[in-house]
């Protein structure tokens, strides 16, 4: 049997940290932005502007990636919430400790994430 109250404070710490990047990289995305918007930088003839928008790209490739993982993390709260967490949503079968160690967000076990990849 897994330790969900074990799981829940350790998906409850990565939420709180996932919360805390995304106020950062949309701090900075908007720090950017207005930079860009106070600027006469044209992106293909000064040096400078693809470097802007690189670092734009950036910011707004890990706000995105860091979104998608807290919608998993929050996903399994949930599963905790209802009873489901650490049972593969595929197949029903626990999901190996160890997995939930690696990827405690995780709805499926090794064979069903596999298939996904």
């Amino acid at each position: 049997m897994v330790d969900v109250e074990r799981f829940r404070t350790l998906l409850e710490v990565e939420r709180d940290r996932k919360v805390a990047l995304l106020r950062a990289l949309r701090s900075d995305i908007t720090s950017v932005n207005l930079a860009r918007q106070d600027s006469n930088v044209d992106d293909e003839h000064d040096p400078e502007g693809s470097t802007i928008a690189f670092e734009l790209s950036q910011a707004s490739a890990l706000f995105e990636q860091s979104r998608s993982g807290l919608e998993h993390i929050e996903a399994a709260l949930q599963r905790i919430s209802d009873g489901s967490y650490g049972t593969c949503a595929e197949c029903g079968i626990d999901i190996p400790e160890g997995r939930l160690e690696a990827r405690p967000w995780t709805p499926f076990c090794v064979k069903h994430a596999s298939r996904r990849a």
